[in-house]
């Protein structure tokens, strides 16, 4: 074999070991499983650890904030089985809000002692449909503000910062 011909050799090679070790390394990320709440709590065990998406409703009344660290504590649950959320971030998205029957899904692990440790939350709003029902029945909707014109919803002022 010439040695153009080993060196084409060696470089195929290793290309294909980086090919592999990249589709390997990013497949694994594609790879989680996403249940329901009470899938995950009925065996808690055989999730322990693993990357999970966990969908359920928000618990009213469960949303708490800590400043130092910065966490959001709540807890998500459906058809009678709950599971504590802890979520290290400071900054949540707008719709996640207490008190507004939501369905939050969350992707993370679960650790040991039953509390899902959430890298990513995702809330879902409620439909125009449900949020018509919501609203005949007195409810605020998560992401109502006072209009101050039938176009534009008003902006509340930053907090020190004037008018």
């Amino acid at each position: 074999m010439s040695s153009s011909v080993k060196i084409a050799v060696v470089f195929l090679a290793l290309g294909g070991v980086v090919l592999f070790l990249l589709l390997g390394s990013s497949a694994g990320d594609a790879f989680v499983y996403s249940k329901l709440v009470p899938e995950v709590m009925a065996q808690p065990s055989d999730f322990v650890g693993r990357q999970l998406r966990v969908e359920g409703d928000l618990k009213q009344g469960s949303v708490k904030f800590r400043e130092d660290p910065c966490e959001w504590r709540f807890v998500l649950e459906k058809g009678g089985k709950s599971m504590p959320v802890e979520f290290p971030q400071c900054v949540v998205p707008d719709t996640f809000r207490d008190g507004f029957g939501i369905q939050v899904t969350v992707q993370g692990t679960l650790a040991s002692d039953g509390v899902f440790h959430a890298t990513q939350l995702i809330p879902r709003c409620p439909s125009k449909y449900e949020m018509k029902q919501m609203q005949d029945n007195g409810q605020k909707m998560p992401h109502s503000l006072p209009q101050t014109s039938d176009r534009a919803p008003a902006i509340p002022p930053i907090p020190g910062h004037g008018a």
